[in-house]
């Protein structure tokens, strides 16, 4: 068994510099021009603890944040571009449609010592595979064959079919790269190593995580000496730590907290439109759920734009199921769902003898649902519908829906990949009816676009092929979006070089304190 990394506390000793100001209001700085020392350490909330530290053995967002800090992928999305681009890749080329050879930057070490090269990154992805190991995001790599070895540097994945979404999904945190000599030894889920800024430090359960910046990263060593994730279950108790300066830096800004968090002078925001979709969903198996003409009366009746101004500026209307920073997304779908309008909703339901329905929306018990539900059934009620709701734990509800125990609904998708054919197939495929299809949706034209989407490594054609599946869906009204995510953060203003990727995720490399 490893031995525990111990933290070794130091005393800072801090001399007060008086200098004589100018007419500048800017922070204080020494005769040299020297900004004064400030501790390059940060400390982030997050509501729950981490499940683990392997991104091959854990599939939630905050073991997520700090496996992030720590591992590092094949590839990764440029923030801003949404672009995929190399990191622990070298460069890429596909002698055919089924063939991916991936040539690796060299000379990079894990944390360990160990050498990261093409004999760790098969070993990374035949553990992701494998049966027994049971990772929860295999179906990133379902499409792989075959990883082997060419030489030291130099990695050829074999597709079973052209896999258009492979780059998408190497780029996807679950799929780093991990030390196969940590692997082995220890356990990479309660100790962590890769080749990212960040070493693990130590993680008390239920409390916190703690890492240390790495001196030896490849890119250069980052600012931050530490970074501690705190565990604070109460999210407004966050932020009364984050204004008192308990806690650096919180992300997920909740609607109902924005305001408070407006008001604390020593706190930035920062939001940014992102990748996840929230939705109403109808059980295609079930009547009247299954005839389009009542669900087209449906999104008739709801007003989403009631819903997105709650938000507070952290949610975007569009009528499109892919949102617009994913890719397959084309201005088009924007506006092709079926606009708000109660009287057309009413003859419709009349029409097709729908009215005064008796239905239940099922919704987990968390606020953003609940308040989906509560304006949902208002607006429903409005035109003639008779509309309850049945709430759940979110455990209770995600195993009900998936066994399709329900109605209508509400859901989300936080589209991680950043790739539609990873949003449509999972989500609407029907493959996928009475797994991760919760809406048992089914239609042929759709499948056909979808799976077009997903075997041409064309990238042109990718999106066409997905923007016409986006389109069947939207006119199918198998969803009506509620609204698409704006990730945030909140942080105090002595933080600097934080920036949000529309997934939501972020790194802390770039991160210092002034």
């Amino acid at each position: 068994m490893k031995k525990k990394m111990k933290v070794v506390l130091f005393a800072l000793l801090t001399f007060a510099i008086v200098v004589v100001a100018g007419c500048s209001g800017g922070a204080s700085s020494s005769n040299n021009g020297e900004s004064e020392d400030v501790k390059q350490d940060i400390t982030y909330a997050a509501t729950s603890d981490v499940v683990g530290l392997s991104p091959i053995d854990t599939n939630d967002s905050v073991s997520t944040a700090m496996i992030g800090q720590i591992y590092e992928t094949l590839f990764t999305r440029n923030p801003e571009t949404m672009e995929i681009e190399p990191l622990l890749a070298e460069s890429y080329e596909t002698p055919d449609e089924n063939t991916w050879e991936i040539k690796l930057k060299e000379d990079i070490k894990f944390q360990d010592g160990t050498d990261f090269n093409a004999e760790a990154v098969k070993y990374t992805f035949d553990q992701f595979k494998d049966p027994e190991r049971a990772a929860p995001r295999a179906s990133l790599l379902e499409p792989v064959e075959s990883v082997e070895v060419k030489d030291e540097y130099t990695v050829v994945i074999k597709t079973k079919y052209p896999y258009g979404p492979l780059l998408a999904a190497l780029s996807h945190q679950n799929a780093s790269i991990v030390s196969p000599t940590a692997d082995k030894e220890g356990d990479i889920n309660s100790e962590p190593v890769g080749t990212g800024p960040f070493v693990f430090e130590e993680w008390v359960q239920g409390d916190r995580v703690t890492l240390k910046k790495n001196p030896d990263y490849w890119q250069g060593e980052p600012t931050l000496e530490t970074v501690t994730m705190k565990v604070v279950p109460e999210y407004s108790t966050a932020v009364s730590m984050l204004e008192t300066q308990e806690v650096d830096f919180i992300d997920g800004v909740p609607s109902e907290q924005l305001s408070r968090l407006e008001s604390i002078d020593s706190v930035e925001i920062q939001k940014r439109e992102g990748t996840p979709v929230y939705y109403l969903g109808f059980n295609m198996e079930k009547e009247p759920f299954n005839d389009l003409e009542f669900r087209k009366a449906v999104a008739y009746a709801v007003n989403t734009g009631e819903y997105v101004d709650q938000l507070k500026g952290l949610g975007i209307q569009n009528d499109s199921i892919i949102g617009p920073k994913v890719f397959g997304y084309k201005e088009e779908a924007k506006d092709a769902g079926y606009e708000y309008d109660p009287e057309k909703a009413k003859q419709l339901l009349k029409d097709n003898g729908y009215a005064d329905q008796k239905i239940t929306l099922l919704a987990a018990n968390t606020g953003s649902y609940m308040k989906m539900a509560e304006i949902v059934q208002a607006q429903l009620s409005n035109v003639g519908l008779n509309v309850e709701i049945e709430s759940m734990e979110w455990g209770t509800f995600l195993d009900t829906t998936a066994q399709g125990n329900f109605e209508m609904t509400f859901l989300g998708w936080t589209n991680s990949t950043a790739d539609g054919s990873e949003l449509l197939y999972p989500n609407l495929h029907s493959d996928n009816i009475g797994s991760s299809n919760r809406m048992r949706y089914n239609n042929p034209e759709f499948d056909k676009l979808v799976e077009e989407s997903r075997t041409s490594v064309d990238q042109s054609v990718r999106l066409e092929k997905l923007n016409q599946a986006n389109l069947v869906a939207i006119k199918d009204a198998v969803w009506i979006p509620m609204n698409h995510g704006v990730v945030s953060a909140a942080y105090d203003k002595s933080v600097k070089g934080l920036e949000m990727d529309p997934t939501g995720t972020w790194s802390l490399y770039n991160v210092s304190r002034e």
